[in-house]
């Protein structure tokens, strides 16, 4: 019997990219939805193997209290999810572990393990990667631990052998049939401790009806991910079993976070069938692509329990949707904008700042349209050119990034690494006021603070929605810094309950 403990570690050392620390701090907890799946899958799968999972995130476990934690646990391998954000905070999580349990097979798996695998191999805390989808390279792995001699046979797997030589063994293999691996283990976590700055509901969880994305946009490394195997999705009656499962656990809010959920018209329109013909009550919101939507369909999400549609609407006019390829028009998202309202759904509307070739102009599009479009929330981020994206082999080519610095902070990851931005027309500095700017310009506006204030349902959505609201007006460009979350810490130590998103 193989006993495994999946770890989903502490963020005390996160890099803040997408967004300002005092945005970060209200957003809420997600669970950790990829151990989950891994653990159901093992779960449902195998009898030989027993799989625990530990979530330091919610109770904010600080590392002796991890330690402790996990000097509970009888476990013979690890696995932890690596982003390149959470970099530092996954390596200190291996160190603890090692400490605790030297003889266990640490193993990483996620996007930052497919993005730089010779790096991370190398990393002394590290036995193994998995590259690509982990359900059945886990699963795999746990059947052949015990002798290393079989783990050349792992498709999927990165390790050193016994002579210190890298084996890699590609892309782990996945399915078409996403129904097959089954649901993420959530009685395995404490599902109360997971909530959303978003929700109705003082207790929220997330889903995944589909994998991959059929876009091209510069800014996103979805395209070029080897991990990615076109469009796949789940009929409609697993996910609404999820959903069942989810109310028999007292859920019942989910964020589908699908890259875009609307990518087929005929599935959605089918899950909206299964979930009416089952008669469940079932909150849930999607991110879609204006391009992918339409009125009718629209109402019928509605009809069937969806509350809520974030659209990536990323600048405010043609010329830079056009630049970064986002393959719509303003006139188009303002449609689907209008549609999704006019259907009664909640609209979420994302824009990026400091683009490639973005003028000062444009950003006052932005800004304009934003509060045009009138969403009930908008979320603004400074441009971070990500590693894996066509924008970051393009600034590199042309010298705006002056060297592979995330290829340098994956060999060497340390504190006080600063994100790369798009200095070719404004500043760091300058970029962190205009996103200063770019909320108070959309979130302080009486008309705007008084209709949502008349739309809370609860006394914990009042009190999350008044924090946020408390942290924007005080905003300032000094905490919109783009490296570790320090501020974010500090506030938490004030104030318990401030929480952050955190991403599959």
């Amino acid at each position: 019997m193989t006993k495994a403990l999946l770890i989903n570690p502490p963020r005390f050392s996160e890099l803040i990219g997408k967004n300002p620390a005092v945005v970060e701090k209200h957003r809420g907890f997600n669970p950790p939805l990829g151990l989950l799946f891994i653990a159901g899958y093992v779960e449902a799968n195998s009898d030989e193997h027993e799989v625990e999972v530990l979530d330091a995130q919610p109770t904010n476990l600080s590392y002796d209290d991890l330690e402790a934690e996990i000097r509970k646990r009888d476990f013979d391998i690890v696995g932890i999810t690596a982003m390149t954000f959470t970099l530092i905070d996954v390596l200190k999580t291996c160190r603890v572990v090692r400490a605790c349990k030297p003889e266990a097979k640490i193993v990483l798996g996620g996007p930052h393990v497919h993005l730089f695998p010779n790096e991370t191999i190398a990393q002394p805390e590290v036995d193994i990667l998995i590259q690509g989808e982990g359900e059945l390279a886990f699963l795999d792995l746990l059947d052949k631990i015990d002798d290393p001699e079989q783990w050349r046979g792992v498709p999927g797997i990165v390790f050193a052998d016994s002579d210190g030589a890298v084996v890699n063994t590609g892309i782990a293999p996945s399915t078409n049939d996403l129904d097959t691996l089954g649901f993420p283990a959530r009685h395995k976590v404490d599902v109360t401790q997971y909530t959303s700055l978003l929700g109705r509901d003082d207790m929220v969880t997330t889903m995944f009806t589909s994998r991959g994305c059929p876009y091209r946009c510069t800014f996103c490394d979805r395209p070029y991910s080897p991990v990615i195997s076109g469009f796949r999705w789940r009929s409609a009656g697993h996910i609404v079993d999820e959903m069942e499962q989810c109310l028999n656990l007292g859920i019942k809010e989910a964020f589908i976070y699908d890259d875009t959920f609307t990518v087929r018209k005929d599935r959605v329109i089918a899950l909206c069938d299964e979930i009416e013909r089952r008669g469940i009550k079932f909150r849930w919101d999607v991110r879609a692509h204006v391009n992918t939507v339409n009125a009718e369909l629209l109402q019928r999400m509605v009809k069937a329990g969806c509350d809520r549609i974030h659209f990536g609407v990323e600048s405010g006019n043609n010329r830079m949707l056009k630049e970064i390829r986002k393959n719509t028009t303003v006139e188009k998202i303002k449609g689907a904008v209008r549609d999704a309202k006019a259907a009664g759904m909640e609209v979420l509307c994302y824009f990026i700042i400091g683009q490639q070739t973005e003028t000062e102009s444009d950003i006052r599009d932005t800004m304009r349209l934003a509060r045009e479009l009138d969403p009930n929330y908008a979320h603004f981020t400074v441009f971070c050119p990500y590693p894996g994206t066509e924008i970051y082999e393009r600034g590199l080519r042309e010298g705006l990034i002056a060297s592979d610095v995330w290829r340098d902070f994956a060999r060497n990851p340390v504190d006080g690494f600063e994100l790369p931005v798009w200095e070719e027309n404004f500043t760091r500095a300058e970029l962190r006021q205009k996103l200063v700017d770019c909320y108070k310009s959309f979130y302080v506006r009486p008309r705007y603070i008084m209709r949502n204030l008349l739309r809370i349902r609860s006394r914990g959505e009042l009190m999350r929605k008044m924090r946020a609201g408390l942290s924007v007006l005080t905003m300032t460009p000094q905490q919109t810094v783009f490296g570790r979350r320090g501020l974010v810490q500090t506030v938490r130590s004030l104030i318990p309950n401030a929480s952050y998103d955190v991403s599959a």
